[in-house]
């Protein structure tokens, strides 16, 4: 940069009034000036299932967080895919979770901390002797002059003050910054970016800065302007010489951008983005886990050590015991996510599986390819699902496929609407065989 950036320090807060009017629909203010793709060599995961999950749901007991975490570890396989998790440190529950995810020692995840910018807070962290911890830094003046009732230079010195008490300790301070993307760039987001690197020098230590998207007005598109620029926020501060592996993006979902906002500060020189799993977080949610672990394997490849078939058994283990109620056409996870409906795609289907299935679904996810019996399945679609169910090979002509159908077909002339349960089908089946159907697949 050509000078340092300083403070502005103003009297009144900027709120952005052309682009953020309230009383209408943010608006999209474009600028025409993109800026270049820069993908760092290394890309990873962390997680705020505990810290931000846990603000849309009740509490997870210590066990709990302690399962999921395990889980975690499998799903990365040691290869620092799910870098980080954070942890709020506030009650009893809160700790003895930290201490049991800590006891297991593994390398990924890596346990850090949450607080707010307050001295009581990060004794919390020299307690629980954790390594790293996230710092709550408001950067827009909605929070600045808003919630917090300070100036801009108030609210810089206060955050410094902390991040210095950190760094004397040892302990890696992130910056939190709060609602950036309705904060002031030059004004206020540039000058304490500035102030943090040269903490870091001083120190020799890193401090890192996540770019919080606190109620998802990021936008991806190239040449939108800044404040809800995803791509300017991100490259700005690799131009200023924030290292790639201190950049971390935090996302919401409230207009429906979660989980492209994150590839796209990947994209652009952050090496971080977090999430939660099932984008179970605060109001509409962060960007899902098992939704990341994907995107990286497109942007990076398969890695033959992560296991990807551990999503779905977090996704059972979620359902079961934490009480989670996951759309049946949830993405990746869902009950029906690779289940067809349509006769001529079960057709399809049983021609060659990839006319109709992303990927293979069985090998990578352990989830087979389904289909759903409705009016629209077809003895091709009864096929499938028999020879899915059973050891068998059938044509679709056979008598015992075309007795199915008939029941079916006079299901739906009956002005039935809802799909044929697998019940139905295994008891029709049954008949259809003379009560005596085929040996069922392992």
């Amino acid at each position: 940069m050509e000078k340092e950036p300083k403070i502005h320090d103003v009297q009144e807060p900027n709120l952005f009034r052309e682009t953020f009017p309230y009383v209408e629909f943010p608006r999209i203010i474009f600028d025409h000036n993109p800026v270049p793709y820069e993908m760092p060599e290394e890309i990873w995961i962390t997680d705020t299932t505990f810290r931000d999950g846990q603000q849309a749901r009740p509490p997870y007991t210590p066990e709990q967080i302690l399962r999921i975490f395990d889980f975690f570890h499998e799903i990365d396989g040691d290869t620092g895919l799910i870098r980080q998790c954070e942890f709020f440190l506030y009650s009893d529950r809160d700790r003895k979770a930290v201490e049991l995810c800590k006891e297991r020692g593994y390398h990924y995840p890596e346990v850090t901390g949450w607080i707010r910018a307050v001295a009581a807070d990060f004794r919390r962290v020299t307690e629980m002797g954790l390594r790293e911890t996230g710092i709550l830094t408001s950067a827009s003046d909605y929070h600045v002059f808003l919630k917090l009732r300070k100036t801009r230079q108030q609210a810089l010195d206060g955050y410094l003050d902390i991040v210095k008490a950190a760094l004397d300790q040892g302990i890696i301070p992130r910056c939190h910054f709060e609602d950036v993307t309705r904060a002031d760039y030059e004004g206020f987001i540039q000058p304490f970016a500035a102030e943090l690197m040269k903490l870091a020098e001083r120190y020799d230590s890193p401090v890192k800065i996540r770019l919080c998207d606190t109620l998802g007005f990021g936008v991806p598109h190239p040449g939108v302007a800044l404040p809800r620029s995803v791509p300017k926020l991100v490259y700005g501060m690799r131009q200023m010489g924030v290292p790639s592996e201190w950049l971390e993006w935090h996302g919401h979902n409230d207009l429906h951008k979660v989980q492209v906002n994150a590839a796209t500060a990947w994209l652009y020189g952050c090496s971080a983005a977090n999430c939660a799993i099932f984008g179970v977080g605060e109001r509409t949610g962060n960007p899902p886990l098992e939704a990341l672990v994907i995107e990286h394997a497109q942007l990076r490849g398969t890695n033959p050590n992560v296991r990807y078939e551990a999503i779905t058994e977090l996704a059972r283990y979620a359902e079961k015991e934490l009480g989670f109620s996951l759309a049946s056409n949830y993405p990746l996870v869902g009950k029906d996510f690779n289940v067809t409906r349509a006769g001529i795609h079960a057709d399809g289907l049983l021609k060659n599986e990839e006319i109709y299935n992303p990927f293979d679904t069985q090998k990578l996810l352990r989830r087979p390819l389904g289909v759903a019996i409705t009016d629209k399945s077809g003895a091709a679609g009864i096929k499938h699902f028999i020879e899915q169910q059973y050891d068998i090979t059938i044509a679709k002509h056979d008598p015992r496929v075309i007795a199915v159908k008939d029941r079916i077909d006079a299901e739906y002339a009956a002005d039935r609407v809802s799909a044929i349960s697998d019940q139905e089908m295994e008891t029709w089946v049954a008949e259809a065989f003379g009560g005596n159907p085929p040996r069922r697949r392992a």
